[in-house]
């Protein structure tokens, strides 16, 4: 009602404004019939360009009835006596027409761009209250609030795809129910019901979807939903790469520290363990009765173990913080298999030891000492968890551009689950933890060892058939250019 009373008010003061300019025409002011229909004319373009179609045409055709009634001849007759008059007044009623149409044409891109120039001023406005976000949970809420404030919409509703979770500015965005969002977030096509001015859009990112985005009580065009929701889905993104980004820097942080804790915790242990050894070695030197040198063998056994346990924190600790740098040259891998069986001759005595190396085998490009360190680490493994007298193999193989070698016991074996965590810290195999001794870092020194040298370790294992310790070390450099 409001719209057709404005309309009927514009329409009247149209008839009422050419009226005014006929009136003065005919009455007082005496002029030639062409600078009548000019005035009319520009009066008709006036009326298209501040109010629209229907005045402007409604005003044409009041315009040209009163220049044939009151100006052309016959005077006060709508007859029109000479032939060119109609020409005239047919070419008049054309031009304000089509000048009409090209005004209110004008005024409509008009209207347009500044409607396109609000949205991309929202849009901005929106942005700049998203990117005061920092993580996802508070850049959705403050998008809530902010297509609402920025838009004057009456509710929003956002649906993290990844938090699981919906956030709503007011309840009455319950017209938009959580099945919906979620299920415009699974299938990926957006739903714009205009007469229900409800609409709710997937929000999409470099073909991921990560929720979805309702509007209640939305007039806004389908290109302004799309960069809305483009906006929101910037912004989440970001949100969640500096999450991600904290979560990495605390956690870096947070090794860097127990590194750090680690090495300083084992320097400070180092130094009293080696007086410990020294004096405890001492002793046994002397003559001593049989229960006083079992006591101190045990304290001797002892200290040298807890100098092992010392020597694997900082060795893991320097691994952990990056600070550990292997020097590589080529070495031969017979003369480190062969070092490390002889460092391992005691513990290896009444086991024969089968060695299947390939010849000729080229020289690794690898630090002598850490590897020879892994390869006594597994045999250490070798001995303690496979039965006595049970015989051990070490073989060496090319394998592409890597060198291959393993380690074969007969043990009890290792199951499939334990085999992806048998190189954590401090994890150990839940069949022996009870009856064998160990801190449970070897093998994750190993690995770290085995990848400080751009390597791989791995292990193959059947319970009951025993295990296979494998690891690749990268061929020399030298031998590979020859």
């Amino acid at each position: 009602m409001r719209r057709l009373l404005r309309s009927t008010i514009r329409v009247l003061v149209s008839l009422t404004f050419i009226a005014v300019i006929v009136l003065v025409y005919f009455k007082f002011v005496t002029v030639n019939p062409t600078t009548v229909a000019l005035t009319l004319l520009l009066a008709v373009l006036g009326i298209a360009a501040q109010w629209g179609l229907t005045e402007s045409i409604i005003a044409s055709v009041a315009a040209m009835l009163a220049f044939n009634y009151y100006f052309l001849p016959p005077i006060g007759s709508f007859q029109i006596a000479d032939s060119q008059n109609w020409v005239a007044l047919l070419a008049f009623l054309i031009t304000a027409f089509t000048a009409s149409q090209l005004s209110i044409r004008a005024r409509r891109r008009t209207a347009e761009a500044d409607a396109r120039r609000r949205e991309v001023e929202r849009l901005y406005a929106l942005g700049q209250t998203m990117l005061m976000s920092d993580s996802v949970r508070t850049t959705a809420r403050d998008t809530v609030n902010g297509i609402m404030r920025t838009f004057e919409i009456p509710g929003a509703v956002v649906f993290s795809k990844g938090e699981n979770e919906f956030f709503r500015s007011d309840p009455q965005t319950q017209t938009i129910s959580d099945e919906q969002l979620r299920w415009i977030a699974g299938s990926e096509e957006p739903l714009i019901d205009r007469q229900r001015q409800i609409a709710i859009m997937p929000i999409r990112l470099g073909g991921q979807v990560l929720g979805s985005l309702g509007f209640i009580g939305c007039t806004l065009s389908t290109a302004a939903l799309n960069a809305v929701t483009y906006l929101v889905a910037i912004g989440i993104e970001r949100a969640r790469s500096l999450e991600e980004g904290s979560k990495t820097e605390a956690l870096r942080q947070s090794e860097a520290l127990k590194a750090a804790l680690l090495d300083a915790l084992a320097h400070d242990l180092k130094t009293p363990l080696t007086s410990i050894k020294g004096a405890v070695s001492h002793l046994l030197a002397k003559p001593r009765d049989a229960e006083e040198k079992e006591l101190l063998t045990i304290a001797n056994e002892e200290a040298d173990r807890m100098n092992q346990l010392v020597v694997e924190v900082l060795e893991m600790a320097r691994i952990e913080a990056a600070k550990f740098h292997p020097e590589r040259s080529p070495h031969a891998v017979g003369e480190i298999i062969a070092a490390a069986v002889q460092a391992h001759e005691e513990a290896l005595k009444g086991r024969r030891v089968e060695l299947h190396i390939a010849e000729p085998l080229p020289p690794a490009d690898v630090d002598f000492e850490f590897i020879q360190q892994v390869l006594k680490q597994l045999l250490d493994n070798a001995v303690k968890y496979s039965p006595p007298g049970s015989p051990l193999t070490i073989s060496a193989a090319v394998a592409g551009e890597r060198i291959v070698i393993s380690v074969t016991d007969r043990g009890e074996g290792i199951t499939e689950d334990e085999q992806t965590r048998i190189f954590e810290k401090f994890y150990r195999g839940r069949a022996s933890r009870d009856h064998v001794l160990g801190t449970g870092l070897g093998l994750s020194i190993a690995k770290g060892i085995i990848e400080a040298h751009g390597g791989k370790i791995w292990v193959t294992s059947q319970p009951g058939k025993g295990s296979i310790f494998s690891f690749a070390l990268p061929i020399s450099k030298e031998e590979l250019v020859r």
